[in-house]
């Protein structure tokens, strides 16, 4: 027995280390001299040997030990230089492991080289420490590299060493490392993985062959989707998670609805064929854009809810969507963690990397008001835009790189290996279920055909379609794989492949009947009872709520806890507040505001308001948030006014318009029995959702069937504030006005603010509600109400001129929201009695009906002048011109009078602003 002394450095401490845990696990693994020399350490004292020079006394120590041999130093060198070597392969292996399977992507990395760390092939069968690795403490640098290769070099790159949470990145190394990244299948998974590639496969080549030219977006290519959707399904049952809600874009969406929602392939074939043109006269949508639900039953027997969000040719933008519906769901199940709902989101490779609204939705994730537990985001990735490659679509490498700005893992999967596909979501499930974070998975695959099935894509790809012309199928390689293995039969997979076409035909003798029966699933569940269709077919409804539950509501909205410090100027404001229900002072809007949302919560409707400043409100208004003077401690006593009230939030969003507002809208299609707001910084901002606007909120009903009760504040008016601080864009929403599909309102007292939202909930219709909110009006003394006015009456469509005598009147002036006031003081001062202003506080739906009571007291001739601050362009005399064109009723001459028309919403100059305003009132008196 050699006799062995050791001095320790930082650079060989890992090492002996890592041989002494072996010692303690199993002597006998270890060398004797090695094994003698721990032996012979008092209790205790292993880590107390020195620390003190860089060099062991006796070498003869590591050639005992089978380690490198060479001088001490060089030793701990070179298992440094190995530790730095495991490093790059969890950094940089992603770069070169085996995911496109065209094979024209792979390419060395210098980083994973042996000579970039000074070893050879020489060096292969020395042994090295290993503890930094998941399994045996000491390994030969070849079985370290074999071990590092298979598991961060195969059909799975995986990037999560950006992760700065040591926690989260141990725990992703651990599972990688321990199973080399590989799932051992039994052989019910491995059938169950063949079935759904064959259903892929064949609902592909059915319909192809069936429906010859249809454009379909085809799936083939990168089937491996329907399997790993599936697995993820399988998953989250095991979870415990009983509802999925699934968003994405066209490509592969019929093959999802029919192999994974499970809509029936006879009413997708009836699609196809066109059948029923009458049915969707004037409206619905394409067969690829259409949405579904249903119930699905794991391998467990666990049922788990399905939804695929409608969704337009707009590729990403029902992201936020999708995810606002499921905070809806979790908020109605108290499942604060996502613990029961699912979100799921499928994405292309060229829209996630291209699109911002993704960056939008990822920048939610983690917002306490917007979280979800964490999405699941599958890229089928097929390596092209359209016709664009991705060196001109993006300047990253990977299309994922933009969800690197979250804390969280991303795994490249090659969609050939469907085990690796399923590797890959059983840990992305079980990340999320652990951190409740967003997951993204890149699955590289390829499309068939081009970006339609009419589309030749070797026009712009000819080397890329080369390769994909010679490529046998993923179910066909699959299959060849489980034969080798023995795992199936040739015969069991063509059973499989026989059953599944049969299944196909037996739906299109189906779809072809002339009986076939529509199944329509609006209205159950959540929304039976609510309403579409004609703003006319539902009545009216009393919105006044009794005086001495405003007292008390204002009572309990002014009284702070005694351990609160108040802002003075909040003091004071509260102050006021209560003098206004007393009767000591009228209504301003905030207190109306705060009145309508208190008496809806204690009628328990929920309310969750979202905007840039919502807590506190832009123009320093609402303050339904408050902060402690000296702590800084939150109170909202909008959350706080009775132990049953229903759940109140006010929450200062994200600077986003799309992502917030698609989240709203997508919050209020699973929320038609609550109040759901979204308030845009300035009415101008809300261009930046245009596409929300135009694709979901305004069209959703008439495309879709789906109804949205959600409320967008946007604050409008001309008071000099410049072009972008000026417009809600009032014309934009009146021009998209038709078949009642959204309510457009500008109102001018806080009553009439009172009863609309109140309204909104109260009535059984559900239709988008857009109101163009005050700013200067906010403060203005003339603009406010009497408390007794919230506890009697309704919401008026138009409010008649209080003072105007019919068999005195020569002119009528209509007008909506602030620019009433300056004629009402113009009137006032110029003594013009003869002149009526009537506010027409609903544009749209405003039936003739309600204009035609209005006027009918007035001789036929009786000019009418629409005045309104916005340009002639712009603001709502379009969309009067449009309906009334210029008599009004057939009976009244109808005129404008509006500053000129501008490709701009307002001036820059206060004063040029002061003057064109004084302008328009001046014509509107002129000639009366």
């Amino acid at each position: 027995m050699k006799d062995l002394e050791v001095t320790l450095t930082g650079g060989n401490l890992q090492f002996v280390e890592g041989l002494y845990a072996q010692y303690l696990d199993d002597p006998q693994s270890l060398e004797p001299d090695w094994r003698a020399y721990f032996d012979g350490l008092a209790p205790g004292t292993a880590r107390a040997v020195d620390v003190e020079g860089p060099r062991f006394v006796r070498r003869s120590i590591f050639e005992a030990s089978g380690a490198a041999a060479g001088p001490a130093d060089d030793v701990a060198a070179r298992q440094d230089r190995v530790d730095q070597l495991v490093r790059a392969y969890r950094v940089r292996g992603h770069m070169v492991a085996d995911l496109d399977p065209l094979g024209l992507q792979r390419r060395p990395h210098p980083e994973l080289e042996l000579g970039h760390y000074d070893f050879n092939a020489d060096d292969l069968d020395q042994k090295f420490s290993a503890r930094t690795l998941s399994g045996p403490t000491v390994l030969t640098l070849r079985e370290i590299l074999d071990r590092l290769k298979r598991t961060y070099c195969g059909p799975i790159g995986t990037q999560f060493m950006h992760i700065d949470d040591l926690e989260t990145k141990m725990w992703l190394q651990q599972r990688m490392e321990s199973s080399q990244n590989q799932l051992v299948m039994t052989r019910d998974q491995q059938l169950r993985v063949l079935t759904k590639l064959t259903d892929a496969e064949i609902f592909e080549q059915f319909i192809h062959k069936k429906f010859l030219g249809a454009k379909r977006f085809s799936l083939e290519g990168g089937e491996s989707l329907i399997p790993l959707i599936d697995q993820a399904l399988e998953k989250a049952g095991r979870h415990g998670i009983d509802e999925a809600v699934i968003g994405m874009a066209h490509r592969g969406r019929l093959n999802v609805l029919a192999n994974i929602i499970n809509k029936s392939p006879a009413k997708i074939f009836r699609e196809f064929a066109d059948a029923d043109p009458d049915k969707y006269f004037g409206g619905g949508d394409v067969k690829y854009h259409m949405g579904y639900s249903s119930d699905h039953v794991t391998s467990d027997g666990h049922k788990i809810h399905l939804s695929l969000c409608f969704n337009p040719s707009h590729l990403e933008f029902v992201d936020p969507v999708l995810v606002g519906r499921v905070r809806a769901k979790q908020d109605r199940k108290q499942d604060p963690h996502g613990d029961r709902v699912l979100p799921l989101l499928i994405h292309g490779d060229a829209a996630f990397a291209g699109q911002g609204i993704v960056q939008e939705t990822l920048n939610l994730s983690e917002l306490p008001g917007h979280t979800v537990g964490g999405t699941v985001h599958l890229i089928v990735n097929n390596q092209i835009g359209f016709t664009t490659p991705p060196e001109m679509s993006r300047s990253s490498f990977y299309a994922t790189d933009v969800a690197k700005m979250l804390q969280v893992p991303i795994f490249h999967v090659n969609g050939e290996h469907p085990e690796a596909v399923a590797q890959v979501i059983e840990i992305a499930m079980d990340f999320r279920r652990q951190f409740k974070k967003d997951v993204v998975i890149d699955m590289w695959c390829y499309r068939r055909y081009g970006h339609n099935e009419s589309d030749d894509p070797a026009f712009t790809q000819p080397v890329m379609y080369a390769a994909i012309r010679k490529r046998k199928s993923v179910r066909a390689g699959y299959t060849e794989n489980l034969l080798k293995l023995g795992e199936v039969t040739q015969e069991e997979a063509d059973e499989v492949a026989v059953r599944r076409r049969q299944r196909l035909e037996d739906a299109l003798s189906e779809a072809k009947a002339r009986e076939f029966a529509y199944e329509h699933d609006f209205g159950r569940g959540l929304w039976r009872g609510y309403l579409g269709g004609a703003d006319a077919a539902v009545p009216e409804i009393d919105t006044a709520v009794a005086r001495p539950l405003l007292d008390s509501l204002m009572a309990r909205l002014t009284t702070l806890p005694e351990s609160f410090t108040a802002h003075p100027k909040i003091g004071r404001l509260l102050a006021l507040r209560q003098e206004m229900v007393s009767g000591e002072r009228p209504l301003d809007w905030g207190a109306a505001e705060a009145l309508a949302f208190a008496s809806l919560l204690e009628e328990g409707t929920r309310v969750r308001l979202s905007g840039q400043d919502s807590g506190r409100g832009t123009f320093s208004h609402r303050h339904a948030r408050l902060y402690d003077y000296t702590s800084g401690a939150p109170y909202v006593p909008l959350s706080n006014l009775s132990d049953t009230q229903a759940p109140f939030d006010a929450i200062d969003s994200a600077l986003s318009e799309s992502g917030v507002l698609g989240f709203e809208y997508g919050y209020s299609l699973d929320t038609p029995d609550g109040l759901v707001l979204w308030e845009a910084q300035f009415g101008d901002f809300v261009n930046g959702a245009q596409v929300i606007i135009d694709q979901f909120i305004i069209s959703c009903e008439d495309k879709w069937n789906r109804l949205s009760g959600l409320v967008m504040l946007l604050p409008h008016g001309f008071e000099g504030q410049g072009p972008e601080h000026s417009s809600g864009r009032l014309e934009r929403f009146l021009s998209l006005c038709a078949e009642d599909n959204i309510q457009v309102c500008n109102l001018t007292t806080p009553a009439q603010y009172f009863h609309c939202l109140r309204r909104q909930v109260r009535r059984p219709l559900r239709k988008p509600l857009i109101i163009m909110t005050p700013k200067s009006l906010l403060r203005l003394p003339e603009a406010v109400s009497d408390a007794d006015e919230l506890a009697t009456g309704r919401f008026q469509r138009i409010i008649p001129d209080p003072t105007a005598q019919a068999d005195e009147v020569r002119r009528v002036l209509l007008c909506s929201g602030k620019i009433y006031f300056d004629l009402l003081a113009a009137k006032q001062i110029l003594g013009a009695e003869h002149v009526a202003i009537h506010r027409i506080e609903q544009l749209y739906p405003l039936p003739d009906s309600d204009l035609a009571d209005l006027l009918a007291p007035l001789a036929p001739a009786t000019p009418v002048v629409w005045v309104q601050e916005e340009p002639q362009n712009q603001g709502a005399w379009p969309y009067m011109r449009y309906r009334h064109g210029d008599r009004l009723l057939g009976r009244h001459p109808l005129t404008c009078i509006a500053r000129v028309e501008s490709a701009s919403p307002a001036t820059g100059s206060a004063a040029s602003h002061r003057m064109e305003q004084e302008l328009i009132i001046e014509r509107a008196f002129e000639l009366a």
